[in-house]
Formats: C-alpha cells, structure tokens, sequence
C-alpha cells in the first residue's frame, strides 16, 4: 500500500496497523478491489472485516468516504467503527456540498454520539468553510438535530426522538434567562447574509427576492409572540427553487409553499443516494465542490440547524459581523431576535479531546467555538495550534473561566500556540493559570512578541480588567509547565509568580527564554528551590547560559531534580577550563540525578573525557541517562571516552545519544568507540554526513 507509520508513532500490533490503513484505502478507492478476485467476494466484505481493526479514521479533501459509511450497505460496518473508533482526524479539507455534510452529520452522529469516539483533530484547514466547521464543533460537543429530510435516528429511540432538552441543556448554554442569540449565533448569522446576499446577486434579476431584516423580524414577533418565529417566511432562495412566488400573508400559504418546495426536491434527493464504492477523481471532486444543488440548498445548511434567518440591510440598517464582534465583547444585547439556537437541539455524548493544528479561526469560528467550550463539561484535553486568535483570545479565556466554573468541568490539559498574542506570554500564562485552577498540563508558545512586549509601544488599553490584574494568583494544581518565549527580556517578577503559586510542579520547561541579567535567572532558580520542592524534570533550550555558569552549577546541586536538559544554552562558550571541574564535582556529589541531556553545547573531546570523571570510582552519582547529541565530538575522543569508562569497570549509564556528531570523519574508529560502549550501555546514534551538513548551513547563512 506505500504507506509508512511516522516514527513518532509506536505501533504495537502491526497486524491491526496493516488493516487499519487497508480500510483506509478501500474506503477512499485508492485501492481498486475489483483487481483481486478474492476481494470482489459477494459474500466477503472488504471494509466490514477490517473495521473491528481501526482505531483512528482519518477524513480527508472533499469528505471522501463519509457518504458511503452512512449508506445502507455499510450499516454493518459503521455498527463495528462505533465500538471500535477512539480518533476522528480531519486533513486538508476543503468546500464540500450539502449532501457530503448531511453525510457528516449522520457518521458524527453515530460515531461520536453512539460510538466510542473520544478525539477529534482538524489538521491544515487553510480557509475554513464556517458551516462545515461549525457542524464538526456542536456534533462533537453532544448537539444533534437531524438535517432537513433526513430520517430520524433508529438509535435515539421513540423517546429521545421525541423528547425537548431538559432545562438544564438549555441553560447551561444560554443561561437561565430568556432565550436570546448569543454572540456567536449573531456572527453566524451575519455571515450568512453575507453569503446569501452575494448568491442573489448571481440569480436572474427577473426573479424576486424576498429580504428578512430586524425591522420585520421584530414587528412578526411582536405580533405573533413567541413562536411566531416558527411563523417567519422561509428564506427566498426556497420560493425560487421551487418557482412558487411568496405569498403576501397567511401561514397557511406558506405552508403549502414549503412542502411543494419538499415534493420537488425529492428527486433531487433521490438523486443524492449513496453510491458503491468507486475510485474518487480528484478533479471532478473539486469542481463540485462549489457547485450547489439549487438555490434552496443554501436553506438545507447547518446554519438551518442554528442559525435559519439573517439581518439583512434595509433602509440603511446592515449589520456588520465586525459590529457583531464588538457588541459581543461588551455584552450588549442585539435587537434582532427571533432565530433557534442549541438549546432546540438534543445533547449526547461529547469527546475528552480537541485538536485544532493550523486551522484559522474566523470571527464567528471563534465566538462558535468559545460559545461551546463554556458548557463542554466532558472537556479533558485542548490543543489551539497556530489558529490566529489575536483578539479573540480574550473571549476564549471568558469561555474557559466559565468552563471552570461548571460542576463537573474535567479539564486538564491545555495547549495553545499562536504566532502572535495580544497579551505578553506572561500575562497570557497568568490568566490562563487563574481561570482554571484545576489544570494539570499548560503548554503555551508565542513565536513573536506582541506590541505590549515593545517599550516603545503604548500599552493596550481595551485589554479586559478581569483578564489581566496585579492581584496574587490562587493556587493552583499545575503538574507540567511548558512555555515557548518570543524575542526580548522577560520580567522574572511575573514567572516567579506563576511558580509561586503551583506548588505541584513536577515539569518545567522554558524555550528561548530571555531574562535581563543572570540575577533575574537565578531569582527564577531560586523560587523554584523554594516553592517547587515536588519538581523533578527541569528544561532550558535555546537560551544564552553562558554568563550564567554559577546559575547552572546551583542546579546540578539540587537534590529534588532528577533529570535536567541544557539544549543549545551555549554553557562551553565561556571559561570551559575552569567551568567543567565545578561542573563535574557537582554531579559527582548529586546522588538523585538519573539524567542529563546537554545537546548543542559545543562540548567537543575535552568536554566529553572531563565528563567521564562523573563515572569513576570516587563518585555518587546515579546517573543513567546522558544525552550528548551535536557536540563536535570526533571518533578518537569518543574512544577514549568508552576507555576510560572500561577503567573503572562499572556499569555506566542505561542510554547514551550521540547523533549528529562528527563521527563520520573516522568511521572504523567510531565503529571501534561504540562497539566498546555497546558493553556497558545501550548506544543510540546515526549516520550523519558532518559536511553535507555543513554545507547546508553554509547555504542558509
């Protein structure tokens, strides 16, 4: 099948990893079943053998395969993946039309809600298509109302088919007050106008439109009370595509309207049935994939299933999603009402985990999703990767602090990374700690710094108060701190306050950290001498140590670390003929050390015999892990390095790394170095080409 498992990925069962991708190419028709006469078994089924064997699914393009799992054939099949399925990954999406979507929605429906399926990632979605990212979100947050035409679900029962949520549903999405559309549902449905506007400008102008503004939505309300929005007329685009010309008044007309528009879409949808297994052409897949099924398909959305109607401009009134955003931020309430939100759907079982990798989120994408995670209980673990927040960050940290907030919220881990950050990586750290006391893991990282992190730019005064204050943290249950700093000097007061307060600290790692001088440095070791006694694992990469060597050497003192890692700190670069004897008498008298990984240090074959003294027969040292990987060491040093270690005759250490060393200059003596090592410890290296190597970094200078 030419397909490898990455090497990050350990595969346990090889068998069950061979049909897991077999089922993969066989749904999507890049394998041609009807080659193998053995396959083309009308009594054998290729894809229902192999499903009990899938535990993660992945969907990609155009949605290939979802139709055909919801077909009537496969029933059998999808019954298997509910059981078996825990990963739903979605890759390189693109537009898809209302029938693949009405697909989607059932497969969720079944996998997440009946099924077993715990996670799921979206992976490089450059232009996300809102509707299509909004039916992915509510369907994992346990929403479901079946699409228009669709046939009820035989796994809901009588009961639950007929069955409103409860009180509680609804409440914990829109609160215990009158029903009104949230900020979401406003930027939604500005966007939908936006969207049906610019299909009627494409329609024939002899055809009329009917425009549905807050104005009128407002007077229909007023007349008809509270379910006179049932009562609204439907949408133009379903008069135009059924060519019946909007009545003036009376329901009942509208009514009638509406289900000749259904008797004249069934053959259409008749038309949309599942089809057996084929080989799918990417090109004719892309040209459908902006094509719609008539202008009424628009009204057959997910929009239908939250959202329906829109403002619309009329006499100079046009609401801007941008509008939209800022009165969503201040809280105020929109004049225009009307329109159905989740609280009209049925809750089910949601996933534990989220991932969104390189997945832009939008205005409305971003109000959609806080919108959800304010009542996602059953929430366990978030990834935001790279999805351009910027300001909206401020509304997701509302929507955690109210998740936090829930009985039973069970989040606790949380990932996000983002290019830029309107708040300082500190203060962001700061407020994401005081929001959800309970979390366990935080790994946050901001590639460039924001304006408030430049001097010379004035501070932003919009930033929320309740967000960003002066005030103590409260304690907190961190386990693991991982942080990745832009360029510039971090205030050390700020960090420390963050240690301070996460007193259960087992993991810390700072990446590219940058601190105005080594007092600032040893102010942060200090604190975590004295308010991160359970801390046990201690990580530096890419920072500039090399002024910092008593800094460093008060670390290797520490008798609560067991493992440490200097990756590219630069700790050699400056006196190394008295640094590494204080260096090794201090790990000689650590007994607690299990590892110490040092890559990118420019340690060399002096480095490497001074740290063979750690080893010899005078010394306390535990240590069983060391990591000496892009260290300029050459194959003699490296010899008798393993010589002297064959010395004092004890067993080393457990692992040794040495990639990407310049072992490649003498290869029968390296061979000859590690064949010697390989008797006292367990070797791992590589074939690196030193000069290729070189050369390439010639060429990026």
């Amino acid at each position: 099948m030419k397909t490898r498992p990455s090497g990050l990925e350990s595969v346990t069962c090889w068998r069950a990893k061979f049909m897991e991708a077999f089922f993969s190419h066989v749904l999507r028709g890049t394998i041609d079943v009807s080659s193998d006469k053995r396959l083309c078994d009308q009594r054998f089924s290729p894809l229902l053998h192999s499903s009990r064997h899938v535990r993660q699914l992945t969907i990609c393009n155009m949605l290939q395969g979802a139709t055909e799992l919801v077909a009537e054939p496969n029933r059998r099949v999808l019954e298997t993946l509910a059981s078996s399925l825990h990963t739903l990954k979605f890759r390189h999406l693109l537009f898809s039309d209302v029938a693949a979507q009405q697909s989607l929605r059932q497969l969720l429906h079944q996998l997440i809600h009946h099924g077993a399926v715990s996670q799921v990632s979206l992976y490089s979605w450059p232009v996300p298509e809102s509707a299509l990212f909004i039916l992915i979100l509510t369907m994992s947050a346990g929403f479901w109302q079946p699409g228009p035409g669709s046939l009820p679900c035989r796994l809901c029962g009588e009961a639950s088919r007929g069955r409103a949520p409860s009180r509680d549903e609804g409440s914990l999405l829109l609160g215990s007050r009158r029903p009104r559309r949230d900020a979401a549902e406003r930027c939604a449905a500005a966007l939908m106008a936006t969207r049906r506007k610019s299909e009627v400008k494409q329609m024939p102008r002899a055809v009329p439109t009917t425009r549905v503004t807050r104005r009128s939505t407002q007077e229909s309300l007023a007349i008809g009370g509270t379910d006179s929005k049932r009562e609204l007329y439907p949408p133009a685009t379903s008069y135009e595509a059924s060519g019946t010309k909007q009545p003036s008044s009376a329901p009942a007309a509208t009514s009638s309207a509406s289900s000749s528009t259904s008797s004249k879409r069934a053959p259409a949808s008749s038309a949309s049935q599942p089809k057996p297994l084929k080989r799918f052409k990417r090109a004719a897949g892309k040209k459908g994939a902006r094509t719609r099924q008539g202008s009424g398909a628009e009204s057959e959305d997910l929009y239908d299933f939250v959202f329906i109607v829109a403002g619309e401009k009329e006499d100079g009134e046009e609401m801007e999603i941008g509008e939209v955003a800022c009165g969503a931020l201040d809280g105020s309430d929109p004049s225009c009402l009307g329109l159905p939100a989740l609280e009209a759907s049925q809750r089910f079982r949601s996933i534990s985990t989220l991932e969104l990798f390189t997945v832009p989120l939008s205005t409305e994408a971003a109000l959609t999703l806080c919108h959800l995670l304010s009542s996602w209980v059953s929430l366990e673990s978030l990834t935001l990767s790279y999805n351009g927040l910027g300001s909206n960050i401020f509304r997701l940290l509302d929507s955690l602090r109210a998740l936090s907030g829930q009985a039973g919220c069970r989040l606790r881990a949380l990932h996000l990374s983002d290019l830029f950050s309107p708040l300082p990586i500190l203060e962001l750290t700061r407020a994401i700690v005081r929001a959800l006391p309970l979390l366990r893991v935080l790994s946050i990282r901001v590639d460039h710094p924001s304006q408030r992190d430049n001097p010379a730019v004035p501070e932003n005064a919009g930033t929320p108060s309740h967000i960003i204050g002066d005030d103590e943290i409260p304690e907190n249950c961190l386990e693991q701190l991982e942080m990745g700093f832009p360029r510039g000097a971090q205030p050390a007061p700020l960090l420390c306050s963050v240690l301070k307060a996460s007193g259960s600290l087992q993991q810390l790692s700072l990446d590219s950290a940058t601190f105005a001088s080594p007092q600032d440095f040893g102010l942060v070791l200090q604190t975590l001498k004295e308010y991160n006694l359970s801390l046990k694992r201690l990580s530096f990469h890419d920072m500039n140590l090399a002024d910092c060597q008593s800094e460093v050497l008060f670390l290797l003192q520490n008798l609560t670390l067991q493992e440490i890692t200097f990756s590219f700190c630069r700790l050699f670069e400056k006196r190394p003929a008295q640094f590494l004897p204080e260096m090794v008498a201090a790990m000689k008298g650590n007994s607690t050390l299990k590892g110490l990984r040092l890559p990118g240090n420019r340690l060399g074959n002096a480095g490497l015999l001074a740290l063979a003294d750690v080893f010899s027969e005078d010394s306390s040292s535990s240590l069983c892990q060391l990591d000496i990987s892009s260290n300029c060491i050459k194959p003699d040093g490296l010899l008798e390095f393993a010589k002297r270690l064959e010395r004092w005759g004890r067993g080393a250490f457990g692992h040794l790394r040495l990639f990407q060393n310049w072992l490649d200059q003498d290869a029968v003596t390296a061979r000859e170095a590690i064949r010697r090592l390989r008797a006292t410890c367990h070797v791992v290296s590589d074939s690196w080409d030193s000069s290729q190597a070189f050369a390439d970094y010639v060429s990026t200078m």
